[in-house]
């Protein structure tokens, strides 16, 4: 599975990408997010607020009960604000 960090996530996490092995009980993006965090501070750090947070699987936003399988594409995105 490949992993996309967007923004701040990106800076937190320390990486844009990644690829994974999906571990066989992880189904859906939440998840993954909770695998995700199990991993290490800077995960905890990214996916402190989680309900602000968009998903995407395969280039479509999706909610976070939404189904994952390893051949997916999964991207992250902070809320951002411009000016």
């Amino acid at each position: 599975m490949k992993i996309l960090y967007f923004a701040w996530m990106r800076q937190r996490i320390g990486a844009s990408k990644e690829d994974i092995d999906l571990p066989g009980d992880v189904t859906t993006v939440d998840a993954l997010v909770d695998w995700l965090v199990a991993r290490g501070e800077n995960y905890s750090e990214a996916f402190v607020k989680r309900e602000v947070i968009r998903a995407a699987v395969n280039q479509e936003y999706v909610q976070f009960d939404h189904p994952i399988k390893n051949s997916d594409e999964i991207a992250f995105f902070p809320p951002v604000t411009g000016g």
